[in-house]
């Protein structure tokens, strides 16, 4: 509700303003009410634009930097300075970020499936074949955790879930089914890719069993941290220390947006959506990331758009739309919202 000003409600009280002036005051207030609301309905809309763009984006990205950085030291190297970045905007703003006893344990176990795994995952899937399909892949991560939710959080599997993890499957056969038939390319992208959407529904759904106390954005930021000890460790152990002055300017410039968007405000920008609308709602906006990420991948590194990729991709969405999208519609006409 948009109040009077108070040097306004001062001057209209004791003083006694007159008929005029205080419709002269009554005018500008009134219009300045109605732009705080407009801009309120319209800030999770722009940040879900944002966040699609980016998140979009990051494919085409990663892909070059994994062209002249190795995974572990890539993956090290986001995970401290993404984690690094958001723990200083968490502690800037107020939040506790000391770890009390119990939540160490809760937070490394979640970490490693929702931040270590993936990340690992993800980055050796994203090297092994082009983004455009990674992409497609890793956003099937929605039907594996509504298989995962059932165990762990005793949410139903309905039929509409069914068919559409029976979608989601059809769209990797299109994607893979030719290279299983060819046994001399080995689909170890789509491999790891699977693997990290699975690990990924599975940290998902381990956070949303467990009653935090920790702030969200500590707690996101511990994850990536802890998170990058062993990675850290292992690049150590088995990789050479990268040198950054023999990195072209592509992956420079790839390295940058990577650190400032999707490791940092593409974490804020999805936690403040979730908090500005419902989860479900805030899930559906994210659909629209594998789709930037397949055409920015077409339009940055030239990958081929044909009609397999067309096709997983629209089973892909499909079912998510059947997973998500229905079951909210249904929702919100039962509850006579608008």
């Amino acid at each position: 509700m948009c109040q009077t000003p108070r040097r306004f409600r001062i001057a209209s009280g004791a003083g006694g303003l007159t008929g005029t002036a205080r419709n002269a005051f009554r005018a500008p207030i009134s219009n300045h009410c109605k732009m705080r609301t407009a801009t309120s309905s319209l800030t999770p809309v722009l940040l879900l634009a944002a966040l699609s763009l980016f998140w979009g984006l990051n494919w085409p990205g990663m892909k070059i930097i994994l062209s002249e950085m190795t995974v572990w030291w890539f993956r090290a190297v986001c995970l401290l300075i993404g984690g690094g970045i958001l723990m200083s905007i968490s502690a800037l703003s107020g939040n506790r970020v000391r770890l009390r006893p119990g939540e160490f344990s809760r937070v490394a176990f979640c970490g490693s499936f929702a931040i270590l795994a993936w990340m690992v995952c993800s980055a050796y899937g994203i090297s092994l074949m082009p983004a455009g399909r990674a992409s497609i892949i890793a956003f099937t991560m929605p039907l594996w955790a509504t298989l995962v939710a059932a165990p762990i959080l005793g949410e139903p599997v309905t039929a509409r879930k069914l068919a559409g993890l029976a979608l989601g499957i059809a769209g990797l056969g299109v994607l893979i089914g030719h290279d299983l038939l060819v046994l001399q390319r080995a689909p170890l992208g789509a491999l790891f890719m699977l693997l990290a959407a699975i690990t990924w529904a599975i940290g998902t759904v381990l956070v949303k069993r467990i009653d935090w106390q920790l702030p969200t954005l500590s707690n996101v930021s511990w994850q990536l941290l802890l998170s990058a000890l062993p990675v850290t460790a292992i690049a150590l152990l088995t990789e050479p220390l990268p040198h950054p002055a023999s990195f072209s300017w592509p992956v420079i410039g790839a390295l940058v947006y990577i650190f400032l968007f999707p490791m940092s405000f593409c974490q804020w920008a999805y936690f403040k959506v979730i908090g500005l609308l419902p989860a479900s709602v805030a899930a559906i906006g994210t659909l629209t990331i594998p789709v930037i990420g397949v055409y920015s991948s077409h339009l940055v590194l030239g990958e081929p758009v044909g009609a397999a990729e067309i096709l997983a991709l629209l089973l892909v969405l499909s079912a998510l739309v059947l997973v998500l999208l229905l079951p909210a519609l249904r929702e919100r006409r039962a509850t006579g919202t608008a």
